[in-house]
């Protein structure tokens, strides 16, 4: 039997681009909320589990020496830290070429200039990518990217959300993805010149889906873990076991109580309407599946060097 692998990622975006996603201003907000509590919680947490973690950080949040030096000491406990873009631009595949690879550059070196390691990994903003983007990571020469998330109940759900929000006069800052991503392999692949299709080796990077379930493709990231409770969580894991990789993605957020400063949030956020230890069972109980379905947890580098 092929070894079996998962891998426990954090996107480190920070509370204000919640705000953005939601259509609602965000001035004031102390913008190092997702650093100075959630990443202690959630280094310990991952002690307390015994697994390493895969940090997507964001270059212009590492300007600030609170936020930088909390993900130092991450990365000095072992955990890799990897590049989730400059700026979080959820238009990044809306930008020109130039601005596409600058905005890649530029995170890269913030993360480097941080942790003295320059990273291998990249996750876009809002999981929406494109050929131009794909295109920039290949001259990057990433080892792996980690954005394509081909989830129907996550597409539709998003699309749907957006559409109520220009109804009510708000304007969200993501961006709707291709329905091409539906099509889109759920697990491993090496992409071909267009990103959705597997085709021997047309790029250098190999591609790590964001989990999806067998059959439905049910989302099996932290959102859904938390809102759905201990014994769902179990179910979806077991849906996913057998996978050669598992590849489950987390959000800072997920790692904060509404509590926490987090009321304005928590009606458009329904994560954030369940306690944080309600949720923090529910992530045990998925995990605990995982690991009994003979999963060995890794980093995400090391993934893509077993895939690639």
């Amino acid at each position: 039997m092929a070894r079996r692998l998962a891998a426990v990622s954090v996107d480190l975006d920070a509370i204000h681009h919640y705000f953005a996603i939601h259509g609602l201003v965000s001035a004031g907000y102390d913008l190092d909320r997702a650093y100075d509590r959630a990443l202690e919680r959630m280094s310990a947490w991952a002690e307390s589990r015994r697994i390493p973690l895969t940090l997507f950080a964001v270059g212009e949040d590492l300007e600030r020496d609170g936020a930088a030096r909390l993900v130092g000491v991450l990365a000095d406990r072992g955990h890799a830290v990897e590049n989730h873009s400059y700026s979080h631009r959820y238009d990044l595949t809306r930008l020109d070429p130039a601005t596409i690879r600058s905005e890649i550059e530029a995170g890269s070196k913030a993360i480097e200039r941080v942790t003295g390691r320059k990273p291998t990994g990249f996750r876009a903003p809002g999981y929406t990518v494109n050929d131009a983007l794909f295109d920039a990571l290949d001259e990057a020469a990433v080892a792996f990217d980690s954005s394509v998330f081909p989830c129907p109940a996550y597409y539709f759900a998003k699309a749907a959300a957006m559409g109520g929000m220009r109804l009510r006069g708000r304007e969200s800052r993501s961006v709707l993805d291709t329905p091409r991503v539906l099509t889109a392999p759920r697990s491993p692949y090496r992409p071909g010149a267009r990103w959705s299709d597997p085709a021997g080796k047309s790029r250098r990077f190999v591609e790590l889906p964001v989990q999806v379930t067998r059959g439905a493709r049910l989302p099996f990231i932290g959102t859904m873990l938390g809102v759905v409770g201990a014994r769902a969580s179990a179910r979806l894991a077991r849906a996913c076991v057998g996978e050669p990789l598992v590849n489950l993605e987390l959000h800072a957020i997920d790692f904060l109580d509404a509590s926490e400063g987090l009321s304005t949030l928590a009606p458009y956020q329904p994560e954030l309407r369940v306690p944080l230890a309600a949720r923090m069972a529910a992530l045990d109980a998925a995990l605990d599946v995982l690991a009994e379905g003979g999963h060995a947890f890794v980093r995400l580098d090391e993934a893509a060097r077993a895939f690639a």
